[in-house]
């Protein structure tokens, strides 16, 4: 009998990027950061990004994209679906994130989660994709755990809000 397959582990830091395929788990904590998840179905290879600001907002001047930067981490999303012959139509697509650090409400323009967000339904809406699944906004952090062989993401949801301890 064979063995099961090692399941190799990726944990993603802020700007980080994967995409791959087999026995491969990706994993990172989000807070107001956003991570975009693609996974296609029938020939079982997905990525996650994990990004921190919308866009750059300057000339990259040549530079590769940044996954630090939601429009950036796109363009490494569309790179790999080319190397793939794969279209955003045959993609599951997840986004996770955004959420508020503070305990109140950011002042309006102020709000990098909600800004991570704007952008991450932008870009998809604007590639072709269609969202599948997505937890964001709110408050406190999440745990993510892709795993690429089969498409199921685990989510874990701590808001900070109730864990407080008033006093």
């Amino acid at each position: 009998m064979e063995a099961a397959a090692a399941v190799r582990e990726v944990y993603l830091k802020p700007g980080d990027f994967c995409f791959g395929e087999g026995m491969l788990r990706i994993n990172t904590v989000l807070g107001s950061c956003v991570s975009i998840v693609l996974w296609h179905p029938q020939l079982a290879h997905g990525g996650m990004c994990h990004y921190m600001l919308p866009s750059r907002n300057l000339p990259r001047g040549g530079l590769a994209p940044d996954g630090k930067y939601g429009d950036e981490a796109m363009e490494l999303f569309m790179l790999e679906l080319r190397k793939r012959h794969t279209a955003p139509d045959q993609y599951r697509v997840g986004v996770y994130g955004g959420g508020n650090m503070f305990s109140e409400a950011s002042p309006k323009g102020m709000d990098i989660g909600q800004q991570n967000i704007d952008m991450a339904r932008r870009l998809l809406d604007e590639r072709g994709f269609t969202l599948s699944d997505d937890h964001l906004g709110s408050f406190g952090r999440r745990k993510i755990a892709f795993d690429v062989w089969n498409g199921e993401v685990r989510l874990v949801h701590i808001d900070h809000r109730k864990t407080e301890i008033d006093g």
